[in-house]
Protein backbone atom coordinates (compact mmCIF):
# COMPACT_ATOMS: atom_id res chain seq x y z
CA UNK A 1 0.00 0.00 0.00
CA UNK A 2 1.51 3.35 -0.96
CA UNK A 3 -0.77 5.33 1.39
CA UNK A 4 1.16 6.30 4.53
CA UNK A 5 -0.05 7.03 8.04
CA UNK A 6 1.18 10.18 9.79
CA UNK A 7 0.64 11.56 13.29
CA UNK A 8 1.93 14.35 15.47
CA UNK A 9 4.54 12.59 17.62
CA UNK A 10 2.89 12.91 21.02
CA UNK A 11 -0.14 11.67 23.01
CA UNK A 12 -1.13 8.37 21.31
CA UNK A 13 1.25 8.36 18.33
CA UNK A 14 3.05 5.18 19.42
CA UNK A 15 -0.25 3.29 19.40
CA UNK A 16 -1.08 4.69 15.95
CA UNK A 17 2.35 3.85 14.47
CA UNK A 18 2.45 0.37 15.97
CA UNK A 19 -1.03 -0.47 14.68
CA UNK A 20 -0.21 0.92 11.25
CA UNK A 21 2.91 -1.23 10.95
CA UNK A 22 0.90 -4.32 11.96
CA UNK A 23 -1.29 -3.74 8.90
CA UNK A 24 1.56 -3.06 6.48
CA UNK A 25 1.49 0.75 6.32
CA UNK A 26 4.53 3.00 6.32
CA UNK A 27 4.50 5.65 9.03
CA UNK A 28 5.55 9.29 9.32
CA UNK A 29 6.14 11.04 12.62
CA UNK A 30 5.72 14.81 12.83
CA UNK A 31 8.34 15.40 15.51
CA UNK A 32 9.37 18.51 17.40
CA UNK A 33 13.06 19.05 18.04
CA UNK A 34 13.86 18.14 21.61
CA UNK A 35 10.93 15.70 21.83
CA UNK A 36 11.84 13.28 19.04
CA UNK A 37 14.02 10.79 20.93
CA UNK A 38 11.36 8.20 21.92
CA UNK A 39 10.16 7.97 18.33
CA UNK A 40 13.70 7.58 16.96
CA UNK A 41 14.48 4.96 19.63
CA UNK A 42 11.42 2.94 18.58
CA UNK A 43 12.58 3.02 14.96
CA UNK A 44 10.82 -0.26 14.10
CA UNK A 45 7.44 1.48 14.11
CA UNK A 46 8.34 4.84 12.55
CA UNK A 47 9.68 4.87 9.01
CA UNK A 48 10.31 8.59 8.77
CA UNK A 49 10.58 11.56 11.12
CA UNK A 50 9.80 15.04 9.80
CA UNK A 51 11.67 17.21 12.29
CA UNK A 52 10.07 20.56 13.16
CA UNK A 53 11.20 23.56 15.19
CA UNK A 54 7.56 23.97 16.27
CA UNK A 55 4.49 21.80 15.83
CA UNK A 56 2.73 24.73 14.17
CA UNK A 57 4.94 24.12 11.13
CA UNK A 58 2.65 21.19 10.32
CA UNK A 59 0.18 23.60 8.72
CA UNK A 60 2.86 25.29 6.58
CA UNK A 61 2.72 24.79 2.83
CA UNK A 62 6.11 23.07 2.96
CA UNK A 63 5.02 20.32 5.35
CA UNK A 64 1.52 20.01 3.90
CA UNK A 65 2.88 19.61 0.38
CA UNK A 66 5.42 17.07 1.60
CA UNK A 67 2.71 14.98 3.27
CA UNK A 68 0.52 15.13 0.16
CA UNK A 69 3.51 14.07 -1.97
CA UNK A 70 4.03 11.13 0.39
CA UNK A 71 0.34 10.21 -0.02
CA UNK A 72 -0.07 10.48 3.75
CA UNK A 73 -3.13 10.85 5.93
CA UNK A 74 -3.00 12.25 9.45
CA UNK A 75 -4.51 10.42 12.41
CA UNK A 76 -5.59 13.27 14.74
CA UNK A 77 -4.84 13.18 18.46
CA UNK A 78 -5.38 15.69 21.24
CA UNK A 79 -1.92 17.18 20.75
CA UNK A 80 -2.69 17.99 17.11
CA UNK A 81 -5.73 20.01 18.15
CA UNK A 82 -3.96 21.75 21.03
CA UNK A 83 -0.73 22.73 19.27
CA UNK A 84 -2.28 23.69 15.92
CA UNK A 85 -5.65 25.07 17.00
CA UNK A 86 -8.96 24.13 15.39
CA UNK A 87 -8.96 26.83 12.71
CA UNK A 88 -5.61 25.76 11.26
CA UNK A 89 -6.42 22.09 11.69
CA UNK A 90 -9.68 22.45 9.75
CA UNK A 91 -7.90 24.35 6.95
CA UNK A 92 -5.15 21.79 6.37
CA UNK A 93 -4.81 20.52 2.80
CA UNK A 94 -3.73 17.02 3.78
CA UNK A 95 -6.43 14.43 4.42
CA UNK A 96 -7.36 13.58 8.02
CA UNK A 97 -8.79 10.28 9.22
CA UNK A 98 -12.31 10.85 10.53
CA UNK A 99 -14.45 13.97 10.60
CA UNK A 100 -12.00 16.80 11.34
CA UNK A 101 -14.85 19.14 12.31
CA UNK A 102 -15.75 16.89 15.26
CA UNK A 103 -12.48 17.73 17.03
CA UNK A 104 -13.70 21.21 18.01
CA UNK A 105 -16.55 19.64 20.01
CA UNK A 106 -14.09 18.48 22.68
CA UNK A 107 -14.17 21.91 24.30
CA UNK A 108 -16.32 22.81 27.32
CA UNK A 109 -17.12 26.36 26.23
CA UNK A 110 -17.94 28.05 22.93
CA UNK A 111 -20.55 27.42 20.27
CA UNK A 112 -19.45 23.80 19.84
CA UNK A 113 -18.86 21.90 23.07
CA UNK A 114 -19.38 18.37 24.29
CA UNK A 115 -22.15 19.35 26.73
CA UNK A 116 -24.34 20.09 23.69
CA UNK A 117 -23.66 16.61 22.34
CA UNK A 118 -24.52 14.98 25.66
CA UNK A 119 -27.71 17.04 25.95
CA UNK A 120 -28.73 16.20 22.38
CA UNK A 121 -28.05 12.52 23.07
CA UNK A 122 -29.85 12.64 26.45
CA UNK A 123 -26.81 11.07 28.09
CA UNK A 124 -26.57 11.74 31.85
CA UNK A 125 -23.86 14.28 32.70
CA UNK A 126 -23.00 16.38 35.77
CA UNK A 127 -24.96 19.54 36.52
CA UNK A 128 -23.13 22.80 35.64
CA UNK A 129 -23.01 25.63 38.22
CA UNK A 130 -22.24 29.32 38.30
CA UNK A 131 -20.06 30.22 41.32
CA UNK A 132 -22.97 31.76 43.21
CA UNK A 133 -25.09 28.63 42.63
CA UNK A 134 -22.75 26.10 44.27
CA UNK A 135 -24.66 24.16 46.90
CA UNK A 136 -22.83 20.79 46.89
CA UNK A 137 -19.39 19.29 46.18
CA UNK A 138 -18.03 20.34 42.79
CA UNK A 139 -15.07 19.75 40.51
CA UNK A 140 -13.72 22.86 38.79
CA UNK A 141 -12.19 22.40 35.32
CA UNK A 142 -9.95 25.15 34.00
CA UNK A 143 -6.64 25.68 32.16
CA UNK A 144 -3.61 26.36 34.33
CA UNK A 145 -1.66 29.57 33.81
CA UNK A 146 1.55 27.90 32.59
CA UNK A 147 0.01 24.79 31.08
CA UNK A 148 -2.59 26.08 28.62
CA UNK A 149 -2.33 22.90 26.57
CA UNK A 150 -3.60 20.89 29.56
CA UNK A 151 -6.75 21.27 31.60
CA UNK A 152 -6.47 21.53 35.36
CA UNK A 153 -8.92 20.57 38.09
CA UNK A 154 -9.67 21.21 41.72
CA UNK A 155 -12.38 20.03 44.11
CA UNK A 156 -14.51 22.09 46.49
CA UNK A 157 -16.98 20.82 49.07
CA UNK A 158 -19.12 23.99 49.03
CA UNK A 159 -19.24 27.61 47.86
CA UNK A 160 -16.92 28.92 50.60
CA UNK A 161 -14.37 26.19 49.89
CA UNK A 162 -14.57 27.01 46.17
CA UNK A 163 -13.73 30.69 46.65
CA UNK A 164 -10.93 29.90 49.16
CA UNK A 165 -9.25 27.46 46.79
CA UNK A 166 -9.72 29.69 43.77
CA UNK A 167 -8.06 32.59 45.61
CA UNK A 168 -5.24 30.33 46.78
CA UNK A 169 -4.52 29.07 43.23
CA UNK A 170 -4.58 32.65 41.90
CA UNK A 171 -2.22 33.80 44.63
CA UNK A 172 0.23 30.98 43.81
CA UNK A 173 -0.01 31.83 40.06
CA UNK A 174 -1.10 28.28 39.24
CA UNK A 175 -4.11 29.85 37.51
CA UNK A 176 -4.77 33.38 36.26
CA UNK A 177 -7.74 35.54 35.24
CA UNK A 178 -7.81 33.89 31.81
CA UNK A 179 -8.13 30.51 33.54
CA UNK A 180 -11.08 31.78 35.57
CA UNK A 181 -12.77 33.14 32.46
CA UNK A 182 -12.65 29.69 30.87
CA UNK A 183 -13.51 27.57 33.90
CA UNK A 184 -16.43 25.19 34.14
CA UNK A 185 -17.89 24.17 37.52
CA UNK A 186 -19.45 20.71 37.56
CA UNK A 187 -21.30 18.81 40.22
CA UNK A 188 -18.91 16.23 41.67
CA UNK A 189 -20.33 12.79 40.90
CA UNK A 190 -19.35 10.10 43.39
CA UNK A 191 -18.50 6.79 41.76
CA UNK A 192 -15.85 4.76 39.95
CA UNK A 193 -14.26 6.31 36.86
CA UNK A 194 -13.71 4.57 33.50
CA UNK A 195 -12.53 5.72 30.09
CA UNK A 196 -14.63 3.89 27.48
CA UNK A 197 -12.75 3.69 24.17
CA UNK A 198 -15.12 3.18 21.23
CA UNK A 199 -14.74 2.97 17.47
CA UNK A 200 -17.54 3.87 15.06
CA UNK A 201 -16.95 2.13 11.75
CA UNK A 202 -18.32 3.61 8.54
CA UNK A 203 -17.00 0.59 6.64
CA UNK A 204 -18.65 -2.08 8.84
CA UNK A 205 -21.53 0.23 9.83
CA UNK A 206 -21.27 -0.58 13.53
CA UNK A 207 -20.20 0.75 16.90
CA UNK A 208 -17.42 -1.18 18.62
CA UNK A 209 -16.18 -1.12 22.21
CA UNK A 210 -12.42 -1.58 21.89
CA UNK A 211 -10.97 -1.05 25.37
CA UNK A 212 -11.38 0.56 28.78
CA UNK A 213 -8.72 2.30 30.86
CA UNK A 214 -8.31 4.59 33.85
CA UNK A 215 -6.13 7.65 34.40
CA UNK A 216 -3.07 7.87 36.63
CA UNK A 217 -2.74 11.46 37.85
CA UNK A 218 -0.09 13.39 39.76
CA UNK A 219 -0.03 14.30 42.51
CA UNK A 220 -3.55 13.06 43.19
CA UNK A 221 -2.33 9.46 42.80
CA UNK A 222 -0.03 9.85 45.79
CA UNK A 223 -2.25 12.07 47.93
CA UNK A 224 -5.31 9.84 48.01
CA UNK A 225 -3.20 6.88 49.19
CA UNK A 226 -2.25 8.74 52.35
CA UNK A 227 -4.27 8.40 55.59
CA UNK A 228 -6.93 11.11 55.94
CA UNK A 229 -5.20 12.74 58.95
CA UNK A 230 -1.99 13.16 56.92
CA UNK A 231 -3.91 14.63 53.98
CA UNK A 232 -5.50 17.20 56.31
CA UNK A 233 -2.16 18.15 57.87
CA UNK A 234 -0.56 18.61 54.45
CA UNK A 235 -3.35 21.00 53.43
CA UNK A 236 -2.35 20.47 49.81
CA UNK A 237 -4.57 20.92 46.75
CA UNK A 238 -3.85 18.00 44.36
CA UNK A 239 -2.96 18.98 40.79
CA UNK A 240 -4.53 16.02 38.89
CA UNK A 241 -1.98 16.14 36.07
CA UNK A 242 -2.43 13.15 33.78
CA UNK A 243 0.79 11.09 33.63
CA UNK A 244 -0.37 7.65 32.51
CA UNK A 245 -3.16 5.09 32.15
CA UNK A 246 -3.90 1.56 33.30
CA UNK A 247 -6.12 -1.07 31.65
CA UNK A 248 -9.35 -2.14 33.36
CA UNK A 249 -12.55 -4.03 32.66
CA UNK A 250 -16.08 -3.04 33.64
CA UNK A 251 -18.75 -5.18 35.26
CA UNK A 252 -20.36 -7.28 32.52
CA UNK A 253 -23.91 -6.34 33.47
CA UNK A 254 -23.01 -2.69 32.80
CA UNK A 255 -22.08 -3.31 29.16
CA UNK A 256 -25.73 -2.80 28.16
CA UNK A 257 -25.48 0.79 29.35
CA UNK A 258 -22.00 1.20 27.87
CA UNK A 259 -23.35 0.40 24.41
CA UNK A 260 -26.51 2.45 24.97
CA UNK A 261 -24.60 5.69 25.64
CA UNK A 262 -22.15 4.92 22.83
CA UNK A 263 -24.94 4.57 20.25
CA UNK A 264 -26.69 7.70 21.56
CA UNK A 265 -23.45 9.67 21.23
CA UNK A 266 -22.92 8.55 17.63
CA UNK A 267 -26.48 9.50 16.62
CA UNK A 268 -26.21 12.92 18.29
CA UNK A 269 -22.98 13.73 16.43
CA UNK A 270 -24.65 12.85 13.11
CA UNK A 271 -27.25 15.53 13.81
CA UNK A 272 -24.89 18.19 15.14
CA UNK A 273 -21.84 17.77 12.86
CA UNK A 274 -22.72 15.61 9.82
CA UNK A 275 -21.60 12.98 8.99
CA UNK A 276 -20.84 12.71 12.70
CA UNK A 277 -18.10 10.86 14.52
CA UNK A 278 -15.94 8.55 12.40
CA UNK A 279 -13.45 6.19 14.01
CA UNK A 280 -12.28 6.41 17.64
CA UNK A 281 -13.81 8.36 20.50
CA UNK A 282 -13.75 8.13 24.29
CA UNK A 283 -16.48 8.74 26.86
CA UNK A 284 -15.21 9.22 30.40
CA UNK A 285 -17.81 8.00 32.85
CA UNK A 286 -18.50 7.72 36.54
CA UNK A 287 -20.37 4.60 37.58
CA UNK A 288 -22.47 5.58 40.61
CA UNK A 289 -23.41 3.28 43.50
CA UNK A 290 -26.83 2.98 41.79
CA UNK A 291 -24.96 1.67 38.71
CA UNK A 292 -25.84 4.69 36.57
CA UNK A 293 -23.31 5.87 33.98
CA UNK A 294 -22.64 9.62 34.09
CA UNK A 295 -20.41 11.04 31.34
CA UNK A 296 -18.11 13.75 32.69
CA UNK A 297 -15.72 14.19 29.75
CA UNK A 298 -15.59 13.46 26.01
CA UNK A 299 -12.75 12.92 23.52
CA UNK A 300 -13.95 12.86 19.88
CA UNK A 301 -10.67 11.23 18.70
CA UNK A 302 -8.23 8.54 19.82
CA UNK A 303 -7.87 8.61 23.60
CA UNK A 304 -4.56 8.98 25.41
CA UNK A 305 -5.21 5.81 27.39
CA UNK A 306 -5.18 3.53 24.36
CA UNK A 307 -1.40 3.20 24.75
CA UNK A 308 -2.14 0.82 27.63
CA UNK A 309 -3.04 -1.81 25.03
CA UNK A 310 -0.51 -1.16 22.25
CA UNK A 311 1.51 -4.22 21.30
CA UNK A 312 -0.87 -6.60 23.07
CA UNK A 313 -4.37 -5.55 22.02
CA UNK A 314 -7.47 -5.22 24.17
CA UNK A 315 -9.94 -7.75 25.52
CA UNK A 316 -13.10 -6.37 23.89
CA UNK A 317 -11.53 -6.02 20.43
CA UNK A 318 -11.08 -9.81 20.33
CA UNK A 319 -14.84 -10.28 20.11
CA UNK A 320 -14.92 -8.51 16.72
CA UNK A 321 -11.75 -9.80 15.09
CA UNK A 322 -10.98 -13.11 16.78
CA UNK A 323 -7.77 -11.69 18.25
CA UNK A 324 -6.90 -8.80 20.56
CA UNK A 325 -5.93 -5.65 18.66
CA UNK A 326 -5.02 -2.14 19.75
CA UNK A 327 -7.03 0.93 18.82
CA UNK A 328 -4.12 2.02 16.64
CA UNK A 329 -4.41 -1.23 14.71
CA UNK A 330 -8.20 -0.85 14.51
CA UNK A 331 -7.70 2.50 12.76
CA UNK A 332 -5.27 0.90 10.31
CA UNK A 333 -7.75 -1.92 9.60
CA UNK A 334 -10.49 0.58 8.80
CA UNK A 335 -8.19 2.38 6.38
CA UNK A 336 -7.10 -0.90 4.77
CA UNK A 337 -10.69 -2.10 4.24
CA UNK A 338 -11.62 1.31 2.84
CA UNK A 339 -8.77 1.12 0.33
CA UNK A 340 -9.65 -2.43 -0.70
CA UNK A 341 -13.31 -1.52 -1.23
CA UNK A 342 -12.62 1.91 -2.75
CA UNK A 343 -14.43 3.66 0.12
CA UNK A 344 -11.76 6.02 1.45
CA UNK A 345 -14.04 9.04 0.91
CA UNK A 346 -16.29 7.67 3.68
CA UNK A 347 -13.54 7.80 6.33
CA UNK A 348 -11.41 10.84 5.40
CA UNK A 349 -12.04 14.58 5.58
Amino acid sequence: MNLKIAALASHSALDVFDGAKDEGFQTIGLCKKGRERPYLEFKAIMDRCILLDDFKEIVSDRVQDELIKENAIIIPNRSLAVYLGYDDLERMKVKIFGNRYMLRWEERIGEKNYYKILNEAKIPSPRIFKPEEIDRPVIVKLPEAKRRVERGFFFAVNKEDFYNKLDDLLRKNIIDEESVKNMVIEEFVFGAHFNLNYFYSEIFNRLELISIDRRIQSDWDTLYRLPADIQLKLNRVPRLIEVGHEPVTIRESLLEKVFEIGHKFVEATKKLEPPGIIGPFTLQVMVTPDLDLVVYDVAPRIGGGTNAYMGIGSQYSKFYFGKPISLGRRIALEIKYAIINNLTEKILS
